[in-house]
C-alpha cells in the first residue's frame, strides 16, 4: 500500500528573475500603501502643534483674517452678435 502513495514534495520551479522583482515590489507597494493608512490615521506631528502654537502667539486673529473682495472675472466673452438676415 505505502508503495501506491506519492508522498514527495511537489516540482515547484525556480523563481524567475522578472517573477522575484515583482514579488518585491508587491511587498514595498503594500508597505507603502500601509504608511499612508496611518499617515492618514494620525495625521498631526508635534513639530506641526508647535508651528501652529508659535503662529497664533506672534500674529493676532484680524491680521491672520484677509479681507474679503469681489472675485475679479478674468475672462468674460463678448455677446454674440446676432445673424444678418439675408
Amino acid at each position: 500500500m505505502s508503495a501506491e502513495l506519492d508522498l514527495s514534495p511537489p516540482e515547484v520551479p525556480e523563481p524567475t528573475f522578472l517573477e522575484s522583482i515583482l514579488r518585491y515590489g508587491l511587498f514595498l507597494g503594500a508597505i507603502f500603501q500601509l504608511i499612508c493608512i496611518l499617515a492618514v490615521i494620525f495625521p498631526t506631528s508635534k513639530g506641526h502643534e508647535q508651528e501652529e502654537a508659535e503662529s497664533t502667539d506672534g500674529k493676532t486673529v484680524e491680521q491672520m483674517k484677509k479681507p474679503k473682495g469681489p472675485v475679479p472675472q478674468i475672462r468674460q466673452k463678448p455677446k454674440k452678435e446676432s445673424k444678418k438676415k439675408r
